[in-house]
């Protein structure tokens, strides 16, 4: 069983930075896509960005630029280093694993990103 636990999340002004880790216990880390993703208050779940086993790195639009997403296999954790962060950030952030091999995937239990004006 792979647990998820993020961390980092937390009240910034406009244009701060934050950054989020996330710990994956058990499980074999260095196979995982691991994805960071996010949902605001009545809106869906958005991928912010993920990094493939082999370190490509995709991000979605309104974040190139800003977030950078980065794994350490070694310590089994994925962070998100988020700059020049807007209110439109706002959301809970979700860290997700994902074994392409099998279709597997778990979620961690979110952390929240608050950015006010």
């Amino acid at each position: 069983q792979v647990q998820l636990v993020e961390s980092g999340g937390g009240l910034v002004q406009f244009g701060g930075s934050l950054r989020l880790s996330c710990a994956a216990s058990g499980g074999i880390f260095n196979v995982y896509t691991m994805g960071w993703h996010r949902q605001a208050p009545g809106k869906q779940r958005e991928l912010v960005a993920n990094i493939q086993r082999d370190g490509t790195t995709t991000y979605v639009d309104s974040v190139k630029g800003r977030f950078t997403i980065s794994r350490d296999n070694t310590k089994k954790t994925v962070y998100l280093e988020m700059n020049s962060l807007k209110p439109e950030d706002t959301a809970v952030y979700y860290c997700k694993a994902f074994w392409s091999t099998t279709g597997w995937y778990s979620w961690g239990q979110g952390t929240q990103v608050t950015v006010s004006s």
